[in-house]
Order: C-alpha cells, then sequence, then structure tokens
C-alpha cells in the first residue's frame, strides 16, 4: 500500500495534526511500504512556501519521512480541468450562482437542510435561468450526486452509509475545489491507505463517488479521532502550546511531543525509551483501531 500524508500550508502543524501524520507514516512503514507528502495548497492567499517549509520541519523533527518529490496542488490545475472534463461530459456537473449567504439562509429555512448542505438551488435551472445568472456572476462547478448512498468500509470507525452531495468541484474563481483535488492526486499518485482525521468523515461518500465516476480505484480509509481542547472542541490557538514552535517556547523538546504522541497511539508505554524503528515494529493499524474511537484531549498527552 501506499500511504500518504497531506496538510494545507495554511500554518504550523498542531498536535492533532502531528498525530494523524505519525499514524499515517507508521501505517505505511509498518507495512513496509511507500509514504508520500503531498502540499494542498489550493488556498491561494492563505498558503505560502514559508508555512510548507515549516511543516516539512516539523515532521523530519518527529522523524517522519517520504518518498519521492512532495506534489503540489497548484502545480496541477489542468489536471484537475481534466478529471472535471470527464465528469462534465457524462453529466455530472452542473453550474451553481449561489452565494454562502444564500446557502446560510437556506439551509436556515424551515425544513431546511442541517449542516449547510447544498440544497440544490442551481442543480435543474432553465437555460434561459442560468444565463440571466451568469451575466450577474461566474458559476461555481458542482456535482451531481443524485443523493447516491454510499458505503464507507472504515478501519477505525467501522462501516457507514450516507448519502453523496452535491459539492463545490471548481469554484467561482476557476480554482478547483477540495473534493475533486483530493482524489485525483490520490488515485495519480496511487494512494490505497488513506489515513486522516475523522472530522473528514463525512465527506468520504462524496469523494468515493467522484472517485467512482472518474473509474479510480477507492482506496480504504482509516480516520481516526481528533486531539481536542480541554473544552473539547478540535484543536485551536486558543488552546495554548499547541505547535512544536509554541512548546519548545515552554521548555518541552521535541522528543518528548514524540514519545507523548506515540504513547497516544499506544505503541511505547509513557517513559519508556524508543527509536524510531521500535516504534514501526510494534504499530499495528488493526490494534490501534481495536483502542476505540473517541477524541484524544490534548491535556491527556501528557506533554
Amino acid at each position: 500500500m501506499t500511504g500518504r500524508f497531506a496538510p494545507s500550508p495554511t500554518g504550523d502543524l498542531h498536535l492533532g495534526s502531528l498525530r494523524t501524520a505519525l499514524i499515517a507514516w507508521l501505517a505505511a512503514r509498518s507495512a513496509g511500504e511507500a509514504f508520500i507528502l503531498r502540499t494542498e495548497d489550493l488556498d491561494l492567499v492563505a498558503a505560502s512556501d514559508e508555512h510548507e517549509r515549516s511543516q516539512q520541519a516539523d515532521l523530519r523533527a518527529l522523524g517522519v519521512d517520504w518518498d519521492g518529490p512532495v506534489w503540489r496542488q497548484r502545480d496541477r490545475f489542468p489536471v484537475y480541468r481534466a478529471a472535471l472534463d470527464v465528469l462534465d461530459q457524462q453529466g455530472l456537473t452542473y453550474e451553481c450562482f449561489c452565494s454562502r449567504r444564500e446557502i446560510r439562509e437556506a439551509a436556515a429555512a424551515p425544513h431546511g437542510n442541517e449542516g449547510l448542505i447544498y440544497p440544490g438551488t442551481c442543480r435543474n435551472l432553465s437555460d434561459a435561468a442560468r444565463a440571466r445568472r451568469r451575466a450577474q456572476r461566474e458559476p461555481a462547478i458542482r456535482f451531481r450526486s443524485d443523493a447516491e448512498q454510499i458505503d464507507v468500509d472504515d478501519i477505525v470507525a467501522g462501516r457507514t452509509r450516507a448519502a453523496a452531495h452535491d459539492v463545490v468541484l471548481r469554484r467561482n474563481d476557476g480554482v478547483p475545489a477540495y473534493n475533486l483535488a483530493v482524489v485525483v492526486d490520490d488515485a495519480a499518485q496511487g494512494v490505497d491507505l488513506v489515513v486522516r482525521g475523522d472530522d473528514l468523515l463525512p465527506s468520504t461518500p462524496t469523494q468515493v463517488a467522484i472517485l467512482r465516476a472518474l473509474d479510480h480505484s477507492v482506496p480504504r480509509y482509516a480516520h481516526v479521532p481528533l486531539v481536542v481542547g480541554e473544552d473539547g472542541r478540535r484543536l485551536a490557538k486558543r488552546d495554548g502550546a499547541i505547535t512544536l514552535r509554541d512548546l519548545a517556547a515552554t521548555g518541552i523538546s521535541v522528543d518528548a511531543v514524540r514519545s507523548a504522541l506515540a504513547v497516544s497511539i499506544g505503541v511505547i508505554d509513557a517513559g519508556e525509551p524508543f527509536t524510531a524503528s521500535d516504534l514501526v515494529e510494534r504499530f499495528d493499524l488493526a490494534r490501534f483501531a481495536a483502542r476505540g474511537r473517541s477524541p484524544i484531549s490534548v491535556k491527556n498527552l501528557c506533554v
């Protein structure tokens, strides 16, 4: 199998991202297989080379290495456009003129949907209606999912069944969207084990539907529990020292962070000396999955 870690270079990696990266790396290396790093820099405003360098330095400091060159999504726009053309030829796309405010209002209306799932406002517009709206606003391109029910067998989360959604494939500024780019790149790089945070599990049925429409193989998925703040919410700057740089400023070494993450994954006991090869030899993805799906509180990482 080929595993991967694919961060967005919009800031330093926090403990939750570092833990996920370590699990993904261990899953691949323990099987003697390749591990790749990809930079998901579709956010052309917030993404930066400086953040990319910082993230890679943090991964190396933890002992995470990777095979081959780092792919950057900003270099692959023609590939995503070609994939969009394939979907369009199958009748699986449509233009969407809705703003985020209009989608929020539709979701908040009586009998609206929860979670800001797109309500299909532009799905069946007439040619005349599309022409009128196109004169006022550039359209985004959405996936025509038909709410197909998709089964996902997740190594950690188990089997889930949910509907695919009409996600954006290309924004109205012409930039490819995450849900298209991620599946195109995973397929192109031969990724067959996707380890990532379980906050992305709800998007997986839609991504599987897109993969199938593009005639790509569906990888195995392992959505791992998030590291959360003491308030139970996903980790953020409000939680204090959560990056290697922050922790170093408080006197906590990279070695101490690596040890705490390894303990939380279940490959060593607290205070036990270890080497990188020890972690690889001891890691077993199935055994990790059996440990449960509860989020990890940052206070329990003991760093």
